[in-house]
């Protein structure tokens, strides 16, 4: 039987050493003086041995069977737990410790915005720290880290498996460059883990945009809501820089919405910081049928900072699910037929397909631009803006001229 801390509290000392057994190799060792020692009996490489975890009431029953269990996730990864108990205590004389080291990377590093330094960490804490976090990163080789990122693989999870690679990367190239360590064993990883299949965005046909525009005329829903759909399909822009909109980021006069790199953060309001993916300013000329989108969706919110408040509550935006539910209810599956995200791809091959506009001038507009290249460095906000506003008053043109009947793009000429 398990344990309890009853049973523990009033074990009394004998004579004689005895044992009270607890589960999966784990045993109170009761001495004649009354101490109380926890420890566990296994077996690796056909031989028994055991692993002190400390003296009770010190050590709970809870914290020894936490102790236990880390064991034998050792042992089930082929690892003498014991081995790992001597390299701790050298790490821990010695000062550097994986975690520690990787906690020293963790804060050195000033670009990430608040929420995501807090998700690399969590990672960390979930798949590294657990099992090589108190090792000494002087003795840890490749066949470690590859049976962690392996171990991350297996569960299915390919994309954290590739991201925690590159994360060790860095990490040990930190240690390299601070003389902790002469060489980075995480560097022979690479390739170590498939790269995930790219997953494309659900996007209807251009032919099925008339029966679009049709059903969403004739839907009964909240009026706010339609229009972010329908502005949505004229400016292609990314849902949480739509949902984090700003009424100061539209210049009317000048017939342009430029959506910064961050937003002022609005309380309560989970990433609401966001502007950009990029992280640059991004400008989007405003066609005639945008403005008067624009200007209806004033008459409703205007008042507000906010052009898409919450419909509970007017000092949030609404949430990210709100344009999807839209399309469901317009009686589309949103991860088959279409989801918000793939008016940006229909917008791109109308775009093409119309054979008017240079590749550069789209992929401009739809802020493709490489987030680290070094033309993107130096690229101007407003390039080729010119063609930019023929191309979108274009696109909002074809747009309308496809309300009731299908029309080819590189058939249509904007009047």
């Amino acid at each position: 039987m398990p344990l309890t801390d009853t049973t523990l509290r009033y074990a009394k000392p004998r004579s004689t050493v005895y044992k009270l057994t607890d589960t999966q190799g784990l045993y109170l060792l009761v001495k004649p003086n009354g101490s109380k020692l926890w420890q566990l009996k296994y077996r690796y490489a056909g031989k028994e041995k055991k692993l002190s975890f400390g003296a009770y009431p010190a050590v709970s029953l809870v914290q020894a069977r936490q102790q236990r269990d880390s064991a034998r996730r050792l042992l089930s990864q082929d690892t003498d737990p014991a081995l790992i108990r001597s390299r701790e205590k050298q790490a821990k004389k010695m000062g550097f410790m994986l975690e520690d080291v990787a906690r020293q990377w963790h804060q050195s590093n000033r670009t990430w915005s608040e929420d995501h330094a807090k998700r690399i960490l969590r990672s960390l804490e979930i798949y590294l720290f657990p099992v090589l976090g108190r090792r000494n990163i002087t003795t840890i080789e490749t066949i470690d880290l590859l049976h962690v990122v392996q171990a991350v693989e297996r569960k299915g999870f390919s994309e954290v498996a590739l991201r925690l690679q590159q994360r060790l990367t860095t990490i040990m190239r930190f240690a390299v460059q601070h003389q902790i360590i002469k060489y980075n064993p995480a560097l022979d990883l690479a390739g170590v883990v498939s790269t995930p299949p790219m997953q494309h965005r659900p996007a209807l046909p251009l032919t099925s945009v008339p029966d679009f525009f049709s059903r969403l005329s004739n839907d009964k829903g909240r009026k706010l809501t339609q229009l972010a759909l329908r502005l949505n399909f004229y400016v292609f822009i990314r849902s949480s820089e739509l949902r984090f909109a700003r009424w100061k980021e539209i210049d009317f006069d000048n017939a342009v919405w430029v959506i910064p790199a961050r937003r002022d953060p609005l309380p309560g309001v989970r990433f609401s910081h966001r502007g950009t993916k990029m992280k640059t300013p991004h400008l989007i000329p405003l066609s005639h049928q945008s403005l008067a989108l624009l200007k209806e969706i004033e008459q409703i919110t205007g008042h507000l900072p906010i052009l898409f408040p919450n419909d509970h509550d007017p000092n949030k935006t609404m949430s990210e699910n709100t344009l999807n539910k839209i399309l469901q209810r317009l009686g589309y599956d949103t991860k088959q037929d279409v989801c918000v995200h793939g008016f940006r791809a229909m917008a791109c091959s109308a775009l093409l397909e119309s054979g008017k506009w240079s590749r550069e001038a789209i992929e401009l507009q739809m802020s493709h631009q490489e987030r680290n290249s070094i033309r993107a460095a130096y690229s101007h906000l407003a390039e080729h803006l010119e063609v930019r506003k023929l191309m979108m008053q274009w696109w909002a043109d074809y747009l309308d001229a496809n309300q009731n009947n299908y029309v080819a793009p590189y058939c249509f000429y904007s009047k």
